[in-house]
């Protein structure tokens, strides 16, 4: 439909599972079959990537060995059991970097010698704010099984004033309503039609942080780590998509990479939230469309739980144009 017309507890695992002090080497391996996720058959053994990965806890543990997964969800599920966890407590991911670095997060790719540091439930709170202005300088993602949290705070705005609130902080209540489940676009969509001018509540559940991690707030601009880089040099990654199975695939193209960091840019600034695997998913789509309303046509397919203006559709329409003409 063209532009303008569209309508919007484990038992404990075996001791082989956990390694202390293991030297990290290649992560490449035979692995089992994958777990059967959502009630579904798992994919054919041909799709299945047969990698071995290599994950702690993020606030300190041993080392475990996890494989057989196709989807964000299935990560942390045999992450849980690596650890004995539930997978409730898993809030989100970070690669090479124990430390909540937004700019690590995990999203829709992982590198075949990324080391993954998973970031558990700490001390939750509550806390109320005044909405003195119509923008509450939150950035909004989550962590694709069912969990909301804090990606940036804008310096200056209203959230950035109370401090207790942090980058890295699962949103769970907005008012008393619980949110757990609901994807990051709608979180935003909740605060954003929030009445100016009146306080509300927020129940929030915070990253569990080891002594050494505590340090001053981080408004989520990540920048550049030195120590906690890329462990190997791999040059394939693991794709995990939320529908189909997971595949490994080239490291992204340089075309891909900026096309990528600039729809995701415009994620965060028309709606408020920012998804790498939701931008990687648009670029893919729009790459081979021969103008916008074929593109509006393809997303509205691809993605039907989104109502993307129109205005956003062209916006991204000519950053992946752009990318491809290289003119970033």
């Amino acid at each position: 439909m063209p532009l303008g017309l569209r309508k919007k507890k484990n038992k404990s695992r075996e001791s082989s599972n956990l390694v202390e002090n293991e030297e990290v080497s290649g992560h490449a391996g035979v692995g089992k079959s994958a777990v059967n996720g959502g009630g579904l058959p798992p994919p054919p053994a041909s799709l299945r990537p047969k990698l071995v990965f290599h994950t702690q806890l993020a606030h300190g543990s041993p080392t475990g060995r996890i494989e057989g997964f196709t989807n964000v969800k299935e990560l942390y599920g045999k992450i849980a059991e690596a650890f004995n966890l539930s997978q409730d407590e898993i809030l989100f991911c970070t690669l090479n970097t124990h430390k909540i670095d937004m700019e690590k997060l995990l999203g829709g790719q992982i590198g075949l010698e990324d080391f993954i540091f998973a970031h558990i439930k700490g001390i939750k709170k509550e806390v109320e704010v005044y909405k003195s202005e119509e923008a509450l300088g939150l950035t909004i993602t989550d962590n694709g099984a069912g969990y909301a949290f804090i990606k940036r705070i804008k310096e200056g705005s209203v959230v950035d004033g109370v401090k207790v609130i942090c980058v890295g902080d699962h949103i769970e209540c907005i008012n008393g309503k619980n949110i757990v489940g609901m994807r990051h676009y709608e979180v935003a969509r909740m605060l954003k039609e929030l009445p100016k001018d009146q306080s509300f509540t927020l129940k929030l559940v915070e990253p569990m942080k080891a002594f050494e991690m505590l340090e001053p707030r981080s408004r989520g601009g990540g920048g550049k780590t030195s120590g906690d880089g890329k462990i190997g040099t791999g040059r394939e990654t693991l794709r995990l998509r939320s529908k189909g199975p997971a595949t490994v695939e080239e490291m992204p193209t340089e075309f891909e990479e900026k096309a990528v960091k600039r729809v995701d840019d415009l994620l965060e600034s028309y709606m408020g939230i920012r998804d790498t695997e939701l931008a990687a998913t648009m670029v893919e789509v729009g790459r081979d469309k021969k103008n916008p309303d074929e593109f509006a046509m393809a997303l509205d397919e691809a993605l039907g739980d989104f109502a993307f203006p129109d205005e956003f559709v062209f916006d991204v329409w000519g950053a992946i144009g752009d990318a491809k003409q290289g003119r970033f």
